[in-house]
């Protein structure tokens, strides 16, 4: 059985926001994030522009750019708390860049976020490695390609 989600799902002020939105239905949203979830969870997911995207990397990880996505973990037990911030400019562009429809970049981003926030990391190789396998195998179950 499925792990029970509490879900919030926000768009910031976006350019083609139509495009971001179709991308992600709600229930698809909530879906990805199950498969990925090992227990219960309350999970925030905030799609947002370049500007602050940047502003919260440049804020919480000392990193000035946009990235695809950011993972703020709160507690893992006895429920997993965690805001997954996805910067829809970014995600976007990989997505064209991989070849990927943009609605399958944004279910592995989830899930890489979802997997993070249980304490998943890609610190070193080995680590990296092994979640790349963990989020290759929910794609699959999801009825993904392989991510990587």
């Amino acid at each position: 059985m499925l792990n029970q989600l509490t879900l919030s799902l926000q768009f910031g002020k976006l350019e083609n926001a139509a495009l971001h939105r179709a991308a992600l239905p709600r229930h698809k949203v909530a879906r990805w994030l199950r498969h990925a979830l090992q227990s219960d969870a309350e999970i925030t997911v905030r799609i947002v522009d370049a500007e602050e995207g940047q502003a919260l990397n440049r804020d919480y990880r000392k990193k000035d750019y946009a990235t695809n996505v950011l993972t703020f973990d709160y507690t893992q037990e006895p429920v997993v708390t965690a805001d997954l911030v996805l910067c829809a400019p970014v995600v976007d562009q990989e997505a064209a860049e991989q070849g990927k429809t943009l609605q399958a970049h944004y279910a592995h981003l989830l899930v890489h976020g979802a997997l993070h926030a249980q304490g998943w990391d890609h610190d070193d190789e080995e680590d990296a490695q092994v979640m790349e396998m963990r989020e290759s195998d929910i794609m699959a179950r999801l009825g993904f390609e392989n991510p990587y």
